[in-house]
């Protein structure tokens, strides 16, 4: 069976909601019965089947963004953590570095002996 299903609406909708679903490329090469091989050829040979694929992954991170930023703004203090930490990390660190009263880091000195 050659791409061509695969390159058809209802073949992008299946490849784009597996990559949605988060299966990685081996999976969604045995769903689609082919080879590792063969599904990375494919892949450079037909972009828009790399684009379903793209676009199913990147869809659903933009919708859990979206998710955490409506509870954080939302007053979630979790979400608020969460974001800062991982966002403004710099600021936010649940356990950020000391500094030394004259501004510098300290450094650890470990003997060995």
């Amino acid at each position: 069976m050659g791409a061509d299903r695969w390159l058809e609406e209802e073949g992008m909708t299946l490849l784009e909601g597996w990559a949605r679903d988060d299966l990685t490329k081996d999976e969604i090469a045995a769903r689609m019965g082919i080879g590792r091989s063969t599904f990375y050829k494919w892949q450079k040979r037909y972009p828009q089947m790399a684009q379903a694929l793209r676009k199913g992954r990147e869809l659903v991170d933009y919708q859990v963004e979206q998710a955490l930023l409506d509870k954080a703004l939302g007053g979630d203090l979790r979400a608020q953590m969460y974001w800062l930490n991982n966002r403004r990390g710099d600021k936010w660190q649940e356990h950020p570095r000391e500094k030394a009263e004259d501004g510098c880091e300290p450094v650890t000195v470990i003997v060995d002996g």
